[in-house]
């Protein structure tokens, strides 16, 4: 790797660096060499992150050498280690003076960034450099807990609570081995993710939560959330030491927004009543057992027994607090417009003290609430809703973290506590208030509430608070944060140091337009009084059809807001304009639930990909989690329409208590601060949204397309001067539309002449693809087997950054060669890349998001038109297809002699398996047996499949089904394992640890007895050859079967559900049936009977004709609980045959089924979620 020299530190970089990437690095060595904060901008697509890891993590080896040469000059009694270079020459550039003498001087790293999947991105980085630094992530209980009790928990803060209980009594399996296991070379040494450190905390038997807080210790780099930082609370909880420390914000254009929210609250009437009844309860429990007590001394012996070491008269004040401070918030009138009331950020002090909460009562009361919300969380029996009990001591800590000191007169309160407001407002949420029946309840419950909002108006509070704890340096970097001038205002800390980098790009690789109006004259515009004005949305409308047939391959649209996106789409629909941009550019709408969102960028990632189409459309908003956190390179985005200004609400309270806030300061004009004013700030919010999205479109050095801002607003020089500094020399402002699309074409055909076509890389080099800017030249692949058949780079998907969220990726390509013994040794494998359709409704619902090895087998072009907005016809015409399709022939060796432990065969414990756990648990389970056949470590397999197995006695038996597929050498171990732990073994016989050859020889001599009649060798498969002869007698070992062909049962079920799907939908509508099979489809990855059926009984029983149709939903419901399904609608119907059907229901509505394909009930479903 080549080494360069850059203010006299030596910075080993993977490859020779740009220009630009040199001047970034020099940047970052500066800021460290003189302890000064830095705002650096360079554009996605420059190696900003590796610039940023090797620039820094030279520096500190730079650092640490000095340190040495001083050690060894001072043993050789001040002698010159080497002649030719002066000491001092060690340690200037380095240090900038400073004489550190220890290696504890040496400054460690924190790398913050918004989200855990950034930083998997980053630590994957990280492992591309020579740079081997001790590294730790840290992470919450709910990500890195493996303890499978926590875990169950409902809610975050029982799951803490309880997870404290067990560390402190030692009854933690995994924390008790932290101790040990913190040493161990191989974990300190390594570069472990969030996901590696479960992976590890697994198969090590250690707490990955706790062991991150133990390597916190010794790491050289630590990499955390922006919240664990900036939130006074979570810093505290995470014990984070910033003194002397590099402080690095990677996409730090989100760093404002976490800044405010930070130190801002909003508690909710809901939050004190339920705060309330769980204190009530507890109180009354407390007097009924002092009641029962011979005397009030015997009971607090008892709750102190008991882990509660309060007595009643302490928890009767912290219900009167709760009382009085709900009071006290209902106690203001509304004015008539419901608006709510302002107050200054130090009334805040004034409403606790109505409550009898201060500085001097705070820690006390604090303490109490913490400790009944620990003894309450921790008991067994009937969940009792703490949150909101939590969350009032939260506040109560926050508030008063920034309490000004004691004797500050109040002139002095006011100053401080400036940057904040209080404001309260009535709760518009549907939450009805429980009446609390009780001399204790307050009068205002029996009104509507009032929300308190306490809100931060200044991210410069947090920054301000991060130099108080003197860290060395403070970097904020982003692809995204021009204007500059604005942004460094807003943080109110000093930035002696600052960087607008070019990108890497030429002229002719971008083309930048400005449209004012579209193909009819119709001036185009998002604002307020025009979103909405048909004329508007009709010419858009036109100018995205006319966009659509010159940009090639992926277009991206940019909606200010969800609404404005679905109104505009709804409006396209009625009118035509969608019919017509689906024709040339099949649409994909981008979804608000992340398991949707995949599927759908999945969709149109393969469309583009299709060489037999012109390519898709992706419509997404500004500030979502496309323009945020995707990478379209190459052909998945050569044009990006931006369709409007993403203003924030301006009548929103909080929008218009910041712009006051901000304008106040601007007319106070404090010596030596600059603050932007409130319209300033207004704009910046809409061009900072705008500048992300359009950061999507130009990935890497060899990339190129096409940027139109569609809004006549662009048109003006204040709008143009707040887009990226990269951008703005490009901007043309054209007079008419088709002008414009003549020189877009001319700049698409010399691009596609000029510019190299992106390099085909392999499946492997794929899947280990990071995104290194110029390094590479779009030339990556899809994840999955597409990118056989691809020449671009893939997006980088949300779940792609953690190897948790992927999907499976199971390869039928490296079992191509096996023979048909061989398959059956993976055959729990080949059921999961099979091309079946799914047996019922629900696992058609789950295959749209747990299809993986599946994909691979299914063309681009239908998976795409299947998630496509407006592609029935065309899943007809496949379905057409599919039934007059070849049937292939399979080769499967008869597996009588292999599995007596199970009367069923793989295929069917799968679907029992799938049947009868949990989406995770069965994907776990799956998991583990890929890794098994991989690594051959059976240990491994009993820690991963024994805990989902062994929760609940009635999945022993699965745990016994897995024998079928232990290898031979491990049957019997496997055997008396599940003897141990169920109580009952598998079959073991010691001719199951047979080797394949010795069954073989074995079959061979019982062929003649036991194998069905061949067919003639024209009909078997490859003629009949000669090595698919068992013997000499010229009878093969085989059986012949159709892949395509399905049990009976199977294609029964798919014609029911089929029928089933269609008359739902006919009874009560498409809106309420999506409704309800997105409660049926959370029921399917969750399990959770009690959360589905409310949903559904009361989406079909609202009409009387329609409850039929809950009777045949049974056959979608989980054979645990179809009993008690049953008696359900036993209580509905009156009818006592109904709750006795019980698992023969799914069979009882074979003959209403319509006579549709098994395929066809698939495409209904893929057609029904696009």
């Amino acid at each position: 790797m080549p080494l360069i020299k850059l203010r006299g530190v030596t910075v080993d970089f993977p490859f020779t660096p740009y220009p630009c990437q040199e001047d970034y690095m020099s940047k970052v060595i500066e800021c460290l060499q003189n302890k000064v904060n830095g705002v650096l901008e360079s554009p996605t697509g420059t190696g900003k992150t590796l610039c940023l890891l090797c620039s820094t993590l030279g520096w500190r080896e730079h650092f640490k050498d000095t340190i040495s040469a001083r050690k060894i000059a001072e043993r050789m009694g001040g002698a010159e280690l080497f002649p030719d270079r002066t000491m001092s020459s060690w340690g200037t550039s380095a240090t900038d003076g400073d004489t550190p003498t220890y290696y504890t001087d040496i400054p460690k790293i924190i790398y913050a960034s918004r989200t855990h999947s950034q930083l998997t991105q980053v630590i994957s980085e990280l492992k591309n450099t020579s740079y081997r630094p001790k590294i730790c992530v840290l992470g919450s209980r709910e990500q890195l807990c493996i303890n499978q009790e926590v875990m169950r928990q409902e809610s975050n803060h029982i799951k803490v609570h309880m997870c404290r209980a067990k560390v402190s009594s030692r009854s933690c399996v995994f924390y008790n081995n932290v101790d040990e296991k913190s040493t161990d070379k191989e974990i300190m040494n390594s570069i472990l993710d969030v996901e590696d450190l479960v992976k590890t905390g697994k198969k090590q038997r250690v707490c990955p939560y706790y062991l991150s807080r133990t390597l916190k210790q010794h790491a050289d780099v630590i990499f955390m959330p922006y919240n664990y930082l900036l939130d006074p609370k979570s810093r505290r909880a995470h014990n984070i030491e910033l003194k002397g420390a590099v402080v690095i914000f990677d996409e730090a254009h989100n760093v404002e927004k976490m800044c405010e929210e930070s130190t801002s609250f909003d508690l909710t009437p809901y939050d004190l009543i339920s705060a309330i009844e769980a204190v009530d309860r507890l109180l009354r429990e407390q007097a009924s057992d002092i009641s029962k007590a011979d005397s009030a001394e015997d009971f607090n012996v008892e709750s102190l027994n008991s882990g509660l070491k309060l007595d009643i008269t302490t928890i009767a004040k912290i219900k009167q607090v709760l009382m009085d401070l709900e009071s006290s918030i209902n106690g203001f009138e509304m004015p008539a417009n419901n608006q709510g009331i302002t107050k200054p950020g130090s009334f805040i002090y004034e409403l606790f003290q109505t409550a009898h909460v201060n500085s001097e009562t705070k820690t006390a009361v604090v303490e109490a609430m913490e400790q009944i919300t620990g003894y309450l969380a921790g008991r067994p029996g009937v969940f009792l809703n703490t949150s909101g009990l939590q969350k009032v001591a939260d506040i109560i800590q926050l508030v008063f973290g920034a309490e000004p000191p004691e004797g500050s007169k109040k002139s002095q309160i006011g100053n401080s506590m400036k940057e904040f407001k209080v404001h309260i407002h009535p709760d518009t949420s549907n939450f009805k208030k429980k009446q609390v029946t009780d001399v204790w309840a307050s009068s205002s419950t029996k009104k509507q509430g009032n929300v308190l909002s306490y809100w931060c108006f200044s991210p410069g509070f947090s920054m301000q608070e991060l130099l108080r704890q003197e860290v060395r340096s403070i970097i904020l970097t982003s692809g995204t944060l021009s204007p500059l001038s604005s942004f460094t205002c807003e943080m109110q800390i000093p930035f002696p140091v600052s960087l607008e980098n070019p990108h890497v790009i030429q002229r002719d690789q971008i083309f930048v337009s400005v449209i004012e109006k579209g193909p009819d004259g119709v001036q185009l515009s998002t604002a307020f009084n025009r979103r909405f004005v048909p004329e508007n949305m009709s010419s858009m409308g036109n100018t995205l059809v006319n966009l659509a047939r010159v940009v090639p391959h992926g277009l991206l649209v940019f909606f200010p807001s969800y609404p404005v996106m679905d109104k505009t789409l709804e409006f396209w629909r009625a009118n035509g304009q969608a019919d017509r941009i689906e024709h040339v550019k099949p649409m994909f709408v981008e979804t608000r639930g992340k398991g949707t969102f995949t599927e759908v960028i999945d969709g149109y990632y393969d469309k583009v990909n299709d060489p037999n189409s012109s390519g898709g459309s992706f419509f997404a908003v500004c500030r979502g989690k496309a323009s945020e956190g995707l990478d379209f390179a190459d052909t998945y985005g050569r044009g990006v329409v931006i369709t409007g200004l993403p203003f924030p609400p301006r009548m929103d309270p909080r929008v218009v208590l910041k712009m006051q806030y901000l304008d106040e300061m601007c007319k106070n004009k404090i010596s030596g601060v600059k603050y932007l004013s409130g319209q300033e700030w207004y704009r910046q919010q809409a061009s900072r949204a705008v500048n992300q999205a359009i950061g999507r479109v130009i990935r890497h050095r060899e990339d190129y397309g096409a940027i139109f801002l569609c809004d006549h607003r662009f048109k003006g020089t204040e709008a143009r001067n707040q887009l990226p500094s990269w951008v703005r020399p490009y901007v043309k402002i054209y007079d008419g539309f088709g002008t414009m699309v003549r020189d877009v074409a001319h700049f698409f055909r010399t691009a596609q002449k000029t510019r190299p076509v992106p390099v085909r890389k392999d499946k492997e080099a794929c899947k280990n693809q990071t995104d290194t800017g110029p390094l590479h030249t779009g030339s990556s692949c899809p994840a999955k087997s597409v990118c056989l058949r691809d020449t671009s780079q893939k997006a980088k998907t949300l779940d792609s950054h953690v190897p948790s969220l992927k999907r499976r990726k199971l390869d039928s390509e490296e079992h191509s060669g096996r023979d048909g013994a061989a398959r059956l040794c993976i055959q729990y494998e080949m059921e999961m890349t099979s091309n079946r359709k799914p047996v019922s409704l629900l696992d058609a619902l789950d295959d749209t998001t747990n299809k993986g090895g599946r994909e691979d087998f299914m063309a681009g072009e239908e998976r795409a038109s299947r998630l496509s907005t407006l592609s029935l016809q065309h899943d007809k015409r496949l379905d057409d297809e599919s039934r007059g399709g070849k049937r292939k022939i399979k080769v499967v060796q008869e597996r009588k002699t292999v599995a007596p432990c199970t009367e069923k065969t793989g295929k069917a414990f799968m679907m029992e398996l799938r049947r009868c756990l949990s989406h995770e648990n069965f994907k776990l389970i799956m998991e583990a047996l890929q890794s098994y056949k991989t690594s051959d470590d059976l240990s491994d397999l009993l820690t991963n499949v024994t805990e989902p197995l062994m929760q609940d006695p009635n999945t022993h038996g699965l745990l016994r089904g897995l024998y079928q597929f232990i290898r031979p050498h491990h049957k019997k171990e496997f055997d008396e394992r599940c003897l141990e732990l169920t109580g009952e073994g598998c079959g073991y016989k010691q001719e199951h640890s047979l080797s394949r050859e010795e069954r073989d020889a074995l079959r061979q001599n019982t062929a003649k007895s036991e194998m069905s009649p061949v067919n003639p060798p024209s009909e078997q498969l490859n003629k009949g050859g000669s090595h698919l002869l068992s013997g000499g007698d010229g009878k093969i070992g085989v059986k012949v079967r159709s892949e395509v062909q399905k049990p009976e049962t199977s294609i029964k079920e798919g014609l029911s559900c089929s029928s089933l799907l269609s008359d739902i939908k006919q009874a009560i509508g498409a809106e309420k049936t999506r409704q309800m099979f997105l409660a049926l489809q959370a029921y399917k990855t969750s399990n959770n009977y009690e959360q589905m059926v409310p949903t559904v009984v009361s989406l079909l029983t609202e009409r009387d004709e329609d409850i039929p149709l809950l009777e045949r939903l049974s056959v979608l419901i989980r054979p645990q609980h179809r009993k008690q399904f049953g008696e359900l609608l036993k209580s509905l119907t009156g009818n006592d045959s109904v709750a006795n059907q019980g698992s023969d229901m799914g069979s009882s509505q074979l003959n209403q089924a319509s006579p549709l394909s098994a395929g066809k009930t698939q495409s209904k479903i893929s057609s029904f979620f696009s």
